[in-house]
């Protein structure tokens, strides 16, 4: 069943890829600078590309033809970029996918022109921003053209209209309040707290990929109709699911196979479920511990090493786990309500890869 998925999931995506990279649409980016880093990480290792499949998956099931709903599917890839984006310039991450972050790229090009370190620094925020903002609007342009395609304009400026006003706001809001939690103390949250900070920041774009999947394939701009509901809340379920593993992941993953650096979560101090559940749960030379290296940014590999072992000792990893698993029980009741048919079997198969993923 894994490698029936991995290549259905492999197929949506190159068909995805192949729409995003396509000289159309490459022919739109003006200027070497502004093509190469919109494309960035379009061109070099790609997502998983999770949303867009979900997207086709769900427009099938609710029986659309998921080739109508290619331009969603890469406008909601593209869309999802340019959160990255701008997500590793707040975070000040250095690497993506295994490469070089866009502020990081283009701080090294603006290095080897001559720029000093503070100048080159700020040119790279600044191209990074910028480039996000393309992104976004590019991502409405992919939208639209779905108009194009057969699907009700009418549907289509529903579909813009939601992206662009109740995602963005969920997904700003999220990503806000992640910021603001890695500065509170920790005994200041709540798990439910956190699980909504959760659900904005990753949940919400892929309840919306869910929903605009069954719209485009129902043809319908009636978002209370009981199929894009279902499928909705199947997927922003799993998708909360999916950040929690994204959470373990970034704990005791793989640094190769993850494409980012191990424990660098630990070092923003990120308030993840992970870090909340130990903290609650540890005596006070533990919680000592835990307060020294969350946020230090200049924590040693050792030190990060000990949080860690302090995370599995308390069980917070495997209570997180058990968590997510959870949130994918609860998601499969909605799938029930939806006819079977092979689509069906698809989202079933991609709940279950959310939670099982290494990567």
């Amino acid at each position: 069943m894994d490698g029936l998925f991995e290549s259905e999931l492999a197929k949506r995506g190159d068909m995805v890829y192949e729409y995003i990279r396509s000289d159309r649409q490459r022919k739109r980016f003006h200027g070497m600078d502004v093509h190469d880093s919109v494309y960035l990480y379009v061109d070099g290792k790609r997502g998983k590309s999770l949303r867009p499949a979900v997207l086709l998956f769900s427009c099938g099931a609710a029986g659309g033809n998921e080739e109508i709903a290619l331009p969603a599917a890469a406008a909601i890839e593209i869309f999802h970029t340019w959160t990255l984006v701008h997500d590793d310039v707040i975070d000040r991450d250095s690497m993506r996918r295994g490469g070089y972050t866009v502020h990081e790229e283009f701080r090294r090009r603006a290095i080897e022109l001559g720029y000093d370190s503070e100048d080159a620094a700020r040119y790279g925020s600044s191209i990074a921003i910028l480039a996000g903002d393309v992104q976004q609007g590019w991502s409405v342009s992919l939208l639209s053209e779905l108009a194009d395609c057969g699907v009700d304009p009418g549907v289509v400026l529903r579909l813009i209209k939601m992206m662009e006003t109740d995602v963005v706001l969920a997904l700003l809001a999220g990503q806000t309040l992640d910021v603001q939690y890695s500065r509170a103390p920790i005994e200041s949250l709540s798990e439910d707290a956190i699980l909504e900070m959760l659900w904005k920041k990753t949940g919400a774009l892929y309840e919306f990929s869910g929903k605009m999947g069954a719209m485009i394939g129902l043809n319908t701009k009636d978002e209370g109709n009981e199929m894009v509901h279902s499928i909705s809340q199947f997927t922003g379920r799993c998708g909360t699911a999916f950040q929690l593993q994204d959470d373990i992941l970034g704990v005791v993953g793989d640094t190769k196979k993850l494409g980012k650096v191990v424990g660098s979560d630990i070092k923003e101090g990120k308030r993840t479920l992970i870090i909340y559940h130990a903290f609650t749960n540890a005596d006070s030379a533990q919680k000592m511990r835990l307060s020294k290296t969350l946020g230090n940014e200049g924590a040693s590999d050792a030190e990060v090493g000990e949080v860690v072992d302090i995370l599995s000792d308390l069980g917070s990893i495997e209570y997180v786990s058990a968590l997510a698993d959870r949130h994918i029980g609860e998601a499969k009741r909605y799938i029930e309500r939806i006819p079977q048919s092979g689509y069906r079997d698809l989202l079933l198969m991609w709940a279950e890869y959310m939670v099982k993923r290494d990567f």
